[in-house]
């Protein structure tokens, strides 16, 4: 069962900032899209109970819309929702956290290796390891967890496939839940911060297959460590 956060601690005033997304038509998907990268960017934590009343007032939305939002999150896995309780962000199970990783490398590696001659459209990558760099260098540990996920993202981006990006939106939403239960998150991503750029120098000097070496490397090294540290968090099946 997840545990209930008091919803008057989610930080929703920076939604209304979001509201501008939306557009003319205040559509249940791009509400979704609001709500997943918010997830992705650490603001609602697992187990916290999502507020109807205040997340509608800040996004200027109906309740219908912001439901069939939490139902498109659902099927993501990013939500649950508990009769007579509400809708709460998810807490990831150690076994989610393999199948996750597992994804992952199926993905990421083959969009990697499935580039084609150099050069490569690497500024989104380039900013992702930059904004790591800058973000551990400020000590600002949350951000340095958000760059990390839109370094991956970055990296699938490569592939140029818009069903294989909204794939790992969700697939990197959901792995963020996990990254929000570890209680030393500049111990875990800040390592990482040199692979980043390594797998990117590697694909700037057209060496894919080095690259994508790499990154099966980092993958397992990455599940390996985590998968220690969160079972002993949260244990298996919940």
């Amino acid at each position: 069962m997840a545990k209930a956060v008091d919803p008057g601690l989610i930080e929703v005033s920076g939604l209304e900032g979001d509201r501008v997304l939306l557009g003319r038509l205040s559509t249940a998907e791009r509400v979704a899209d609001i709500l997943r990268d918010r997830i992705a960017s650490g603001y609602f934590p697992p187990g916290v109970r999502l507020s109807e009343e205040s997340i509608c007032g800040a996004l200027s939305v109906s309740r219908n819309t912001l439901r069939e939002a939490f139902r498109l999150l659902t099927h993501e896995r990013l939500l649950v929702h508990e009769l007579n309780r509400g809708v709460f962000v998810r807490v990831v199970t150690v076994e989610d956290l393999a199948d996750i990783y597992r994804v992952r490398e199926i993905v990421e590696c083959a969009a990697v290796r499935g580039l084609g001659e150099p050069p490569y459209r690497l500024a989104p990558v380039m900013a992702a390891v930059a904004a790591g760099e800058r973000a551990a260098q400020d000590r600002a540990w949350r951000d340095l967890s958000t760059a990390n996920i839109r370094f991956h993202q970055a990296l699938v981006g490569l592939a140029g496939s818009p069903r294989t990006d909204e794939l790992m939106r969700g697939v990197l939403a959901e792995l963020r839940l996990v990254f929000h239960v570890m209680d030393d998150p500049r111990r875990f991503h800040e390592p990482y911060l040199s692979r980043n750029r390594h797998i990117l120098e590697a694909l700037q000097a057209g060496a894919v297959a080095e690259a994508e070496r790499l990154l099966t490397g980092y993958l397992e090294d990455s599940l390996r460590q985590l998968s220690g540290a969160y079972a002993a968090k949260v244990p298996a099946g919940g």
